[in-house]
């Protein structure tokens, strides 16, 4: 059976998935079951690409607060880790200590299921 935690991953997490040393699980804050477009009636990924342009970052003196990328909800955001990396997200679900949904893949032109734990994002932008 097609399992797609085992192909996604989900970087910076131990054991790069959810259960017991994966990062997620009981009281880690992500949602239980299938991601949302893989059964379990969840939110589809956008149907399509993100906007063509980025925006600016702007500097965060503080550790992302869960409730402040909740108001990006269902609505492109542009996401920069503290590693330096930087990508397009549409955020679906808002836990605790994190937050997840679609990333876009530009070199696949798709969107993939994705969470991550909001210590690891050093800023975003989303039209609210």
């Amino acid at each position: 059976m097609y399992n797609p935690y085992d192909r996604q991953g989900f970087p910076g997490f131990p054991g790069g998935g959810f259960g017991p040393g994966g990062g997620f699980g009981p009281g880690g804050g992500m949602p239980p079951g299938p991601p949302p477009g893989f059964g379990g009636g969840g939110t589809q990924a956008p149907t399509g690409p993100p906007p063509s342009q980025i925006p600016q970052q702007s500097p965060s003196l503080f550790a992302v607060d869960p409730g402040a990328i909740s108001g990006c909800l269902f609505r492109f955001t542009y996401v920069w880790l503290n590693n330096g990396n930087s990508f397009w997200f549409y955020p679906t679900f808002v836990g605790r200590t994190s937050v997840a949904g679609y990333r876009w893949r530009p070199r696949q032109f798709r969107w993939v299921y994705f969470g991550i734990d909001t210590q690891r994002i050093a800023s975003f932008s989303c039209n609210r």
